[in-house]
């Protein structure tokens, strides 16, 4: 009788974190702009979709093909744009959805395996880990590739425990999202997770009769390459830069230099295990609890199919072991190794189980992210986008026959908070400001005034500040205004 209420009090603790942290989640989508640079990269690619109905390449900037990542985290926030309209909550919300399903997931993978009570717990726990609910609730092409993997991942699983057709086309079906989000990565992840795990045991020897090998692949093939080759004939180069440069140079190459739309990221090697031990909080440390902890004898006969938690091991570890010796990198890329994580940790809990108590750690999680929210949205943390600034420039009666100028540096928030109006030009202040030719915006920072400047009172006008630019409204020099009165008098004397 203890075993069976401690085990429902461990469900209805898994089903209070998991919809909590989802409840804040949602909550807060709306509240705080999309930061650089990341968010509002790629939500200003999803705009520009939006906007031109280009539903085939993304586009950097107008004209400009974005080569690096497939469609598909371009097409859920663009998806939010028709439905909801051009805002935060619409660019962020479909991939809180993605999410979702990835709850689903391991929820229903937990379910076949240990039963319904761990489901619970297991979805809780993935809720409550801080890179996945903040992740999947953000403008990224990782929540996607989580889908993927995990999709594949538990469908062979499942198959392999009971085959199934319907589980063997799934796992293909996950590869073809994961060629959509991400690209060959997901390809490459699932297949070192199986490759670590087949190889013991001879169980690779059950392959060639496992999967529908000639019905999945024409199903990934259909689902997969109409978009590379259609993109391919759209804009030419793409297959070489992303297959070669991002798959390959970016991988191999610390601080890529090829990198078309950003600087690349150069970390010590091994930091991603360092990326794995923060994105994991607060589990990390329950998990390694549990495997160093001996076995209740009570529970020494709980069933838990053979393999099975070698094959999470295989799954968690897998970005890990490819990323260990990259240097480009970023903590988002444990992502697809969270999900086994959490089936672990009910894995574990079945054969060692901790006191329920434990599992309340992650109510630490939906407060954090309340209170970042709060601060993102107030400007609190040192981090600020350019929604504030741009709010000011839209509501002055100037703008709209005025240009939008930011000198030397356009941030991705500026060019979706003006709604792609926002333009660079890299010159000299002085330079700029002797050829203006009509009224404008310009925005620069602050630090980057040249010493010793002062601007001309007569023509400009400083609108508003944050903590990091000015936007300051210029007229043409007199001179030019002159020049145009005295060619528009010519102008008109001539039809006379």
């Amino acid at each position: 009788m203890g075993y069976k209420h401690s085990v429902s009090t461990l469900a209805r603790t898994g089903g209070y974190l998991l919809f909590g942290s989802l409840i804040v989640r949602l909550m807060t989508l709306g509240i705080y702009p999309l930061m650089d640079t990341t968010e509002a990269r790629y939500g200003e690619m999803a705009r520009i979709m939006y906007e031109t109905g280009n539903w085939i390449t993304p586009m950097f900037d107008y004209n400009v093909p974005f080569w690096g990542k497939p469609p598909l985290f371009a097409w859920l926030s663009a998806m939010g744009f028709e439905v909801l309209g051009v805002n935060e909550f619409a660019a962020r919300v479909p991939h809180l959805m993605v999410g979702v399903l990835i709850l689903y997931l391991v929820w229903y993978a937990a379910k076949r395996t240990l039963g319904e009570s761990m489901a619970w717990l297991a979805t809780g726990v993935l809720a409550t880990t801080t890179a996945f609910i903040v992740i999947v609730g953000a403008v990224m092409t990782d929540t996607a590739l989580t889908l993927a993997v995990s999709l594949s991942m538990v469908s062979f699983w499942l198959n392999w425990q009971n085959k199934s057709s319907w589980h063997g086309y799934l796992f293909f079906t996950g590869l073809a999202i994961g060629m959509l989000a991400k690209g060959p990565l997901a390809l490459v992840l699932v297949g070192i997770s199986l490759t670590m795990w087949l190889l013991p045991d001879h169980r690779w020897k059950r392959i060639p009769n496992l999967l529908p090998w000639k019905g999945g692949i024409i199903l990934f093939l259909s689902l997969t390459l109409p978009w590379y080759l259609i993109a391919e004939w759209k804009t030419p180069g793409f297959l070489n830069y992303f297959i070669v440069g991002e798959h390959i140079m970016r991988f191999v190459v610390s601080g890529w230099e090829g990198d078309l739309y950003g600087t690349a990221h150069n970390e010590v090697r091994g930091t991603i295990w360092l990326f794995w031990l923060l994105a994991a909080f607060p589990w990390a440390p329950v998990l390694l609890y549990q495997v160093c902890r001996k076995s209740n004898p009570a529970t020494l006969n709980t069933i838990i199919p053979d393999g099975y938690i070698g094959y999470l091991w295989c799954w968690m570890l897998a970005p890990m072991l490819l990323f260990t010796f990259a240097g480009n990198i970023l903590p988002s890329y444990v992502l697809p190794g969270l999900p086994a994580l959490a089936l672990l940790v009910c894995a574990y809990q079945k054969q060692k189980p901790l006191a329920t108590c434990v599992y309340r750690l992650g109510e630490i999680t939906p407060i954090m992210i309340a209170i970042i929210a709060i601060l993102l949205a107030f400007n609190l943390v040192g981090k600020e986008a350019e929604k504030g600034l741009l709010a000011t420039w839209k509501n002055d009666p100037s703008n709209v026959a005025s240009d939008l100028v930011y000198i030397n540096q356009r941030p991705f928030s500026a060019q979706f908070y003006s709604q792609g109006k926002a333009e660079q030009k890299n010159l000299p202040l002085e330079a700029i400001l002797n050829e203006q030719q009509r009224s404008s915006y310009y925005v620069i920072e602050k630090n980057k005034v040249p010493e010793g400047f002062i601007w001309d009172k007569q023509r400009c006008d400083l609108i508003s500040e944050n903590q990091k630019r000015q936007l300051v409204h210029c007229n043409p020099p007199s001179s030019y205004v002159q020049a145009v009165s005295r060619s528009r008098s010519e102008a008109e004397q001539e039809e006379l």
